[in-house]
């Protein structure tokens, strides 16, 4: 399958996951923001790793768990919206590329600091 129609998919399947969890996702125990930051589906469209970020959260293993166990109605959702001959089998992952980015961030800001005294 082409780069250009599995990027395409990956969007789609991105934007309507993203859509379930905010609107019909109904579970209390879901706190925080959750977004969906990518999608990464396998070529012949069987598996679908969904990397997901959390702000303003409780627990993130908790989240995590429960969007795992809510994978099959959203893997149902998916299937009454988008129309693929092979609705993916989702597998949630905690995207850790955020975290990483202000981790760094903090750094390069206490370098600077420590130049700017050394001057």
């Amino acid at each position: 399958m082409s780069n250009s129609r599995m990027n395409k998919i990956d969007e789609e399947l991105k934007k309507e996951i993203s859509n379930i969890i905010s609107t019909e996702l109904k579970n209390p125990h879901l706190t925080g923001l959750i977004s969906v930051t990518r999608v990464k589906t396998t070529p012949d469209l069987r598996f679908a790793k969904v990397f997901v970020s959390m702000i303003n959260e409780k627990s993130k293993k908790e989240n995590l768990s429960i969007l795992k166990k809510s994978s099959g109605y959203i893997r149902s959702a998916i299937a009454k919206k988008v129309n693929l001959r092979y609705t993916p089998e989702l597998v949630f992952e905690f995207d850790e590329s955020l975290e990483y980015g202000s981790r760094i961030d903090e750094i390069l800001k206490d370098i600077t600091k420590d130049l700017k005294k050394g001057e």
